[in-house]
């Protein structure tokens, strides 16, 4: 029954989710009006937010213009479901969870937010970091630890965009030093290691299949994220497993 629990909570974030992902960027509130149709500006009622089953129910498509709905709505609901329920097998119920519920809500955010405007939002990294400081006292990596995964994080990215010029925005920067305070040195790096190893793949792929040039910009962001959420929720393993190859 948790486990359940714990998925629909996170559909219920997504569906809050692309809220934000939609409205942030157009500088509208987040809270009011309520939802709506982009297209017909109808206001949805209550039964047309359900997450996942509504989409279904409607067949992706607007109940009152008939407008198609983003696929993105179902998937980050979906997706964001998925995070919450692996985060409850990984944390349990404890002080941790809601922490790391939120961080990995704003995860998804600015991911999105990233791959559809080429930017990472201040309003959510630096509110964010004051966040991971505040909290780093009930999380079970040490204030120092935070500290110095902060310095890592945003310090390596900063690097990258001073020696390589347009190598990395200043969003990255931020970003790396949100996700340092929240994970850790020692998870940083590997969260680190894990976006460029991503970011590698789909971008000789996207090269290959001819939809990006080798000049053209990848929003980084979304690597990233990636590569934060499964050093939070496998990190421990996978450096286990390194260390166990390397002996």
């Amino acid at each position: 029954m948790l486990p359940l629990i714990a998925f629909l909570a996170g559909t219920l974030l997504g569906s809050f989710t692309n809220v934000c992902i939609y409205r942030l960027p157009r500088g509208q509130s987040i809270i009011r009006p309520p939802s709506r149709c982009p297209k017909c500006k109808t206001r949805l009622k209550p039964w047309h937010n359900i997450p996942l089953l509504s989409y279904l129910l409607l067949r992706g498509r607007c109940a009152y213009c008939g407008n198609p709905i983003s696929l993105r709505y179902p998937l980050v609901e979906l997706l964001s479901g998925l995070i919450y329920l692996f985060l409850f097998f990984h944390l349990g119920l404890g002080i941790e969870f809601p922490i790391y519920a939120l961080f990995s809500t704003a995860l998804i955010i600015i991911s999105f937010h990233d791959l559809e405007h080429g930017l990472i939002p201040d309003i959510i990294t630096l509110p964010g970091m004051a966040a991971g400081l505040a909290v780093s006292l009930f999380l079970s990596i040490k204030f120092l630890d935070s500290l110095i995964g902060l310095l890592v994080g945003g310090g390596l990215f900063l690097l990258i965009a001073v020696i390589w010029k347009g190598g990395m925005g200043g969003g990255d920067v931020k970003l790396g030093a949100f996700v340092g305070l929240f994970l850790g040195w020692k998870y940083t790096l590997l969260a680190i290691f894990i976006a460029f190893f991503a970011g590698a793949v789909v971008g000789i792929a996207l090269i290959l299949a001819k939809v990006r040039g080798r000049r053209d910009p990848i929003p980084f962001g979304p690597f990233i994220s990636v590569g934060a959420l499964i050093s939070l929720l496998w990190g421990e393993k996978l450096i286990q497993w390194y260390l166990t190859y390397l002996k």
